[in-house]
């Protein structure tokens, strides 16, 4: 599901967060381009948030929405073995992108960014508490919890309005989603690129190290 205005509008009125956000309308990348490693090595609107050095010899990067189930499940099981074992080795470099499947994901991500700024190891912790604390915020009053939240990570409640009215953020996650639809094709979370390579679906920690390791020998 890409976030559309309409479907942007009608979520809002369900979640209790339409007081807090602007409606105008969402800009969108129309330009169809052909898939490569290089579409996925290259950021779009927002600034790639990333783990492990830039010259790592492999990149993965995560497609996922913060109300994913399978997301928070891989993000619980598998990343913290990834992360001891290829990216705090240096061997690795993992970049993070939204890909919100409903309003109450985008508002997720926006917080992420809100709180995390620039700081990429923030954001990634953010990121992990929201989908440890998933059945909270989203099956829950969104708004007061990603407000409890976002004073927990040291917003004001002023802060955390601004943040999930911020029009201009929202364009920017609808705009990197649209272009991961339109030119890597990705349609359902979490999907994975190793070097350019597209996983779809949950993966095992087993399968990614079948991946990764004969690409640090060649």
């Amino acid at each position: 599901m890409i976030i559309t205005r309409r479907a942007f509008n009608t979520m809002l009125s369900l979640t209790g967060l339409a007081a807090f956000a602007g409606l105008s309308p969402l800009r969108f990348i129309n330009e169809a381009m052909a898939q490569s490693a290089a579409d996925v090595a290259k950021p779009v609107s927002l600034p790639d948030m990333a783990l492990g050095p830039k010259d790592a010899p492999v990149t993965i990067t995560e497609y996922a929405s913060m109300t994913c189930p399978h997301c928070a499940a891989f993000n619980e099981q598998v990343f913290p073995k990834i992360k001891s074992e290829y990216i705090d080795t240096g061997k690795v470099r993992y970049i993070f992108r939204e890909f919100p499947l409903d309003i109450k994901a985008a508002a997720g991500s926006m917080l992420s960014r809100c709180i995390a700024k620039d700081d990429a190891p923030k954001y990634f912790a953010v990121t992990d508490m929201l989908f440890r604390q998933q059945n909270d915020w989203v099956l829950k009053n969104t708004t007061e919890t990603l407000t409890r939240i976002g004073k927990q990570a040291g917003l004001t409640q002023q802060q955390v309005e601004a943040c999930l009215k911020d029009q201009a953020l929202l364009d920017k996650i609808a705009a990197d989603q649209k272009y991961a639809s339109d030119v890597l094709k990705v349609d359902s979370t979490p999907t994975f690129f190793i070097n350019g390579e597209k996983i779809k679906g949950e993966a095992s920690f087993d399968e990614f190290a079948k991946k990764i390791n004969p690409l640090l020998k060649s």
